[in-house]
């Protein structure tokens, strides 16, 4: 017959089983609180923290030098990826992510993580907007067009055209001697793509490199033996764009130009004249060609003081190679607007007359 355990027997019993149950009861907790631990970290990798409806635009901006964690709490915030934590732990496994660049982006709520990566890698899209200077503007209306295309302040615009040529001087020389600091003439006339977001002085510097470029491959050596220099050039193509309505006729122009100047005679030109008066004006009576300014060259000798409007290349290249020939005198006879060039005055009388009787004038 088998003896029952002492007492002493049981708790001896007792203190063996007790270690056992105790890391038995620990590896419990500690498995609880590592499925605890799990499921908490799907739920922060998965949530989603901004709920939104997909599709809708967002505007984000990265700074320079921003790090991942602060660009994906901001996408997570604006509802751009889901979780900011998930899109630091698949950043870290994307090669596109040492390739994000700062920038503003527009993107949209619900997109998937790799877009985003591939958005931010690709850099911010540039916008641009285009504007066209057509030959022959002056600068206050260069300054209206670039505003209007730009949105960029009239103000500050009309500011450097007319006045600022001493701020552009340092890198484009020949602005020391423009005239009360007035750009006019040196502000090329073309089609420019300037980034949105440019300045005013950015836009008038890309402005002033054209013309530079458009300069520099004309050949100026028979200006410079007239003792004329790329200001006087300027001019005299200014003048040419606007006294004549034919292309083809800069260079008689220019010819007339180089031979009164030559002759010791005052150029006698309408268009500088109208330069100064209220625009619109198109007709001149004879008391306006009696004020003195320092553009009447009715009243002045030589060169007005300076450019009337911003000439184009053709303007220019005539005013650096007039066209061959003694013309002194020039008249509209034809209403294709063609002249009729002299070298003398009884045949600019001749042209006069001409004149006259094609455009019904009495």
């Amino acid at each position: 017959m088998t003896e029952a355990p002492t007492s002493t027997e049981q708790g001896t019993e007792k203190k063996r089983r007790s270690p056992w149950r105790i890391v038995g009861a620990l590896l419990a907790v500690l498995v609880v609180l590592a499925v605890a631990a799990g499921i908490a970290g799907w739920w922060l990798l998965l949530r989603v923290e901004n709920p939104q409806a997909a599709g809708a635009p967002v505007t984000v901006v990265v700074k320079k030098g921003a790090t991942a964690a602060s660009i994906a709490q901001q996408l997570a915030k604006e509802g751009v990826v889901d979780n900011a934590l998930m899109f630091r732990l698949r950043a870290r496994d994307s090669a596109l992510a040492s390739k994000f660049k700062p920038g503003t982006y527009a993107m949209a709520t619900g997109m998937t993580y790799d877009q985003v990566f591939e958005t931010l890698a690709a850099g911010p899209k540039i916008e641009f907007v285009d504007f066209t200077i057509p030959e022959g503007f002056t600068a206050k209306q260069v300054a209206e067009r670039i505003a209007g295309k730009t949105g960029l302040p009239q103000e500050e615009l009309s500011r450097l055209v007319t006045t600022g040529a001493p701020e552009f001087a340092p890198r484009h020389p020949y602005l020391a001697r423009a005239y009360g600091g007035s750009l006019e003439g040196f502000l090329f006339p073309k089609t420019y793509r300037v980034k949105k977001g440019a300045t005013a002085k950015a836009v008038i510097e890309m402005m002033l490199d054209q013309f530079d470029k458009e300069i520099a491959a004309l050949d100026l050596s028979y200006a410079a033996s007239k003792n004329l220099n790329t200001v006087d050039v300027v001019i005299i193509a200014s003048i040419a764009e606007r006294e004549a309505q034919l292309s083809r006729e800069y260079p008689l122009v220019s010819s007339v130009i180089y031979n009164r100047l030559h002759a010791k005679m005052r150029l006698e030109m309408c268009s500088t004249v109208l330069y100064t008066m209220p625009e619109g004006t198109k007709v001149l009576k004879t008391s306006d060609t009696e004020v003195k300014t320092p553009y009447n060259t009715y009243q002045l000798k030589g060169l007005p003081a300076g450019p009337i409007c911003n000439p184009g290349l053709k303007a220019l290249d005539a005013a650096a190679h007039p066209a061959p020939g003694k013309y002194l005198y020039y008249v509209l006879t034809g209403k294709d607007g063609s002249q009729t060039f002299t070298t003398n005055y009884a045949d600019f009388l001749k042209a006069k007359a001409k004149y006259k009787k094609v455009f019904g004038v009495k």
